[in-house]
């Protein structure tokens, strides 16, 4: 299982077939935003895509501007908007996706952006997706050679 750190990096990397979602726990990312939005959504894929576009949101009496100043998704194009804000909601809607800042937390931008985790057999009988996951993990690094210390603590 695994936590991330960076909203925008993580979905790129799941978009890009590195991380499979089902193997991921939760991403903490630095935004405000809700994916199922269009105004939201529209400043997230500008400004990560490097456009720091100033959106027209007068429909609802905002103007919202986003910097492109970490622009990891760089180069997709419109095409592949859908495959980014797919992932962003499946995040949302299976509640793997937390931001700080909806509660006045302001976490600062880190260098990793993966980390991996095991969870207890208490806390996997309590949450069947997340076992499901976790046996998951286990039959993927077993076959790609990896083996798990099954008696750390």
């Amino acid at each position: 299982m695994r936590i991330g750190l960076s909203f925008s990096r993580c979905v790129l990397d799941i978009v890009e077939g590195r991380v499979d979602i089902d193997d991921v726990l939760v991403v903490i990312g630095r935004t405000d935003f809700d994916p199922h939005d269009d105004i939201h959504w529209t400043t997230i894929w500008l400004g990560y895509g490097g456009g720091g576009y100033e959106v027209d949101t007068s429909n609802a009496g905002l103007r919202m501007a986003f910097s492109g100043s970490n622009p990891e998704w760089a180069g997709y194009t419109d095409k592949d908007e859908a495959k980014f804000r797919t992932v962003a909601m499946q995040l949302w809607d299976d509640g793997k996706f937390h931001q700080p800042r909806k509660f006045g937390a302001y976490p600062q931008r880190r260098p990793e952006f993966w980390l991996e985790t095991c969870l207890p057999d208490s806390e996997l009988e309590r949450n069947p997706s997340a076992k499901k996951a976790w046996e998951q993990f286990q039959i993927i690094s077993g076959l790609a050679g990896i083996h798990l210390d099954k008696t750390y603590k």
